[in-house]
């Protein structure tokens, strides 16, 4: 087998994991590697320095390069650099979930028209197999709704909260003492990540272009104890879910938000770091897959392994894996948030009085909302009242206004939290 000559471009934790797997994989020759800092001390023994630059372009102008391995981040400049790639007859293997999200639909026509192909297994999931998977051999089914656990970050610090009654902060804190959450945590906690994710995922399995803008996004950092013991002790995890399903009339509902999930569900025994996508379609019914998703040596086994697919391919073929072609061309018709249909979970802070229970369930009433359990969790010292109530299922914008009317009587105090319960 001829070698694939690959250049890299990212050399932090993912690219010095593609480059450590490689090493056993003699079917692929690392001709050039772009870093940052040429001079900075690397855990590689006995690397060439030959094969770093300090300059991207060396990589995606070289003639000697059949794929660019881009697995650096961000969209500036990984959008110029592929797209030079690209034009100069270079195949693609990203990781690069925010590239894809915001800017795929160009990378992919463009790829298209050159007669290339873009590879991203390791972009939504890490080691956990799905895009190619969903391409391949799920292709039969009409996938109608994807629920998943798409960043490890959040869900290590959830699952702290919960086993060790911690504050959302002090897990946080914990996380980035042992290495699971950045300094900067916000593209994790603020639900960017999975964004990202669940765009390149509901676009290849709606077959329809997901616009990353048009997704509702809230992240984890309104959780609080309280909430994790109330949804425990109605029996419930609490769990950032990114969500994508084909409602009825044919529209798209996709969001990143935290969700309620039922203990017996398989979302809700997902914990610690690990990623877990659901997928619901026709024929196959429900399919889980669960795994690591994220960290050097998961992401590098999608990564490597998406390059020795390519390198097989092209060894039979000059148009190698067609159906790693985009051939979506129907924009997806998202819906708002407002237009959603959830039950909830609303945690309300009230004068210990007489009649506020009815009062609730007054507004409530008047706003269409059926509720399912309204419980008080107790008194606190200065004679407030911790009520927490689930409705029924209720359409997001008459919660909304439902809220806005409690919160116009003396006797609420505030509104805690208000999140969705999966269904």
């Amino acid at each position: 087998m001829k070698k694939l000559q690959a250049g890299i471009i990212g050399f932090g934790t993912v690219g010095t994991g593609v480059y450590k797997v490689l090493q056993s994989h003699k079917e692929i020759e690392i001709k050039k590697i772009a870093v940052k800092n040429i001079n900075k001390k690397r855990n590689i023994e006995n690397i060439d320095t030959s094969l770093l630059t300090d300059n991207a372009f060396d990589i995606v102008n070289n003639p000697d390069i059949d794929v660019v391995i881009e697995v650096a981040g961000g969209v500036n400049p990984a959008f110029e650099l592929l797209t030079t790639a690209i034009n100069n007859g270079k195949h693609i293997v990203t990781a690069n979930k925010e590239l894809l999200a915001k800017r795929g639909n160009e990378l992919f026509q463009l790829a298209k028209e050159k007669n290339v192909i873009i590879l991203y297994e390791a972009a939504v999931a890490g080691g956990i197999p799905i895009i190619m998977p969903i391409k391949t051999i799920l292709c039969a089914n009409k996938i109608s709704k994807i629920a998943a656990i798409l960043n490890g970050t959040t869900n290590y610090i959830l699952t702290k909260m919960h086993e060790q009654n911690l504050s959302y902060e002090t897990a946080l804190k914990q996380a980035q003492e042992l290495g699971y959450a950045e300094t900067d945590p916000t593209g994790d906690v603020e639900g960017f990540d999975a964004a990202y994710k669940i765009a390149v995922l509901s676009t290849i399995s709606f077959n329809k272009k997901v616009s990353i803008d048009k997704i509702y996004r809230e992240g984890i950092t309104k959780i609080t104890a309280h909430d994790i013991k109330a949804a425990e002790d109605l029996g419930y995890r609490i769990k950032l879910i990114a969500l994508g399903q084909v409602l009825d009339d044919g529209s798209i509902d996709v969001r990143v938000h935290p969700m309620l999930v039922a203990k017996k569900h398989l979302l809700a025994k997902v914990n610690n770091a690990t990623n877990s996508i659901m997928l619901k379609g026709y024929p196959v019914g429900e399919l889980v897959l669960t795994g690591p998703g994220a960290g050097a040596e998961p992401t590098a086994s999608s990564v490597v392994g998406d390059l020795l697919v390519l390198a097989s391919e092209l060894e039979t073929s000059d148009k190698p894996l067609p159906q790693s072609i985009c051939h979506h061309t129907e924009i997806a018709n998202q819906i708002d948030i407002g237009d959603t249909y959830n039950e909830y979970y609303i945690a309300i802070n009230a004068s210990n009085n007489p009649g506020v229970i009815g009062l609730i369930g007054t507004v409530c009433g008047n706003n269409n909302i059926n509720i399912s359990t309204i419980m008080q969790k107790g008194i606190n010292e200065d004679n407030t009242a911790e009520i927490v109530v689930i409705t029924e299922l209720s359409k997001e914008s008459d919660v909304q206004n439902a809220l806005k009317d409690l919160l116009k009587s003396e006797k609420i105090k505030n509104i805690d939290n208000l999140l969705r319960v999966m269904n």
